[in-house]
């Protein structure tokens, strides 16, 4: 299990077991290497492919606590790093998750790291050189990260414009992984193994699923994950009728146009029924 966490919530996590993570290619000997060279880790890829579970997989397969940080335009260095906070007997310093994951070893995942303000993100550039420091201004010290800690963040690509994208003065720093939907079989097997639906149902959903993406950059703004089959196929599972489920998993996610959720659902008539 993990812990995704707010400014100053965050809960140590220590995965007990590897959540289930299908890799796709190098992916997991990448991030072994990554992890024994001290070299912090970039994630690129879309909504929904895997990126956070891979993460998750990966802290419980180096047995390393993880913290989660779900990036946002209000995030703060002081979010990350800490702050002083007022308590019944004064004053007292309380780290934020970034700090905390330095002094444990731990690993900080920053997602969706282009939504925190630029000024947020660059205090991480000293972790992700040589140096491997992390200066606490407020307090005037500074944590020398140990060999076990790994800073990993991840972002969408597709959502990247002049406002929000990584500085090459960040970007440069990291070594890189880029992650896109599966492949239709391992995709099904992905559906069979979370969800618990027969092969026949996990097929159906993959081609619903592929045949929704064909339709992203006309007429969505993004396709269907493979996080929305998910939830298809668990509400299936369950016994919730397959296209009110896809219905409520799959259209309404994707969009509030009645015309588009229309059209959504005409096509999984098609892929279920047809």
């Amino acid at each position: 299990m993990t812990a995704a966490i707010g400014a100053q919530g965050a809960a140590r996590a220590r995965p007990a077991a590897a959540p289930f993570y299908q890799a796709t290619g190098n992916e997991v000997a990448v991030f072994e290497h990554a992890y024994q060279n001290q070299l912090a880790l970039l994630l690129k890829g879309p909504t929904g492919c895997g990126k956070t579970r891979f993460v998750e997989h990966m802290a419980a397969r180096l047995d390393r606590p993880l913290y989660t940080v779900a990036c946002h335009d209000d995030l703060t260095a002081s979010d990350l790093i800490g702050r002083y906070l007022i308590g019944d007997k004064g004053t007292f310093w309380q780290d934020g998750p970034l700090a905390r994951a330095v002094r444990e070893g731990a690993i900080c995942y920053l997602d969706e790291v282009v939504e925190a303000r630029k000024d947020t993100t660059v205090v991480v550039h000293p972790l992700t050189d040589h140096r491997r420091l992390l200066p606490i201004d407020r307090t005037g010290e500074i944590v020398e990260a140990p060999p076990q800690f790994m800073l990993v963040v991840s972002y969408n690509p597709g959502y990247q414009n002049l406002l929000k994208g990584l500085k090459p003065s960040t970007r440069q720093r990291f070594v890189a992984l880029t992650f896109d939907y599966p492949e239709a079989a391992l995709e099904r097997q992905i559906l069979v193994q979370e969800t618990g639906v027969d092969g026949h149902i996990a097929e159906r959903l993959v081609e619903l699923g592929h045949a929704i993406r064909r339709l992203q950059d006309h007429d969505l703004e993004e396709g269907a994950s493979t996080r929305l089959l998910v939830h298809a196929g668990h509400l299936i599972n369950s016994g919730l009728e397959p296209l009110c489920a896809i219905d409520t998993a799959v259209a309404q996610s994707l969009s509030d146009d009645p015309v588009v959720i229309k059209a959504l659902n005409k096509l999984a008539d098609v892929y279920l029924n047809g």
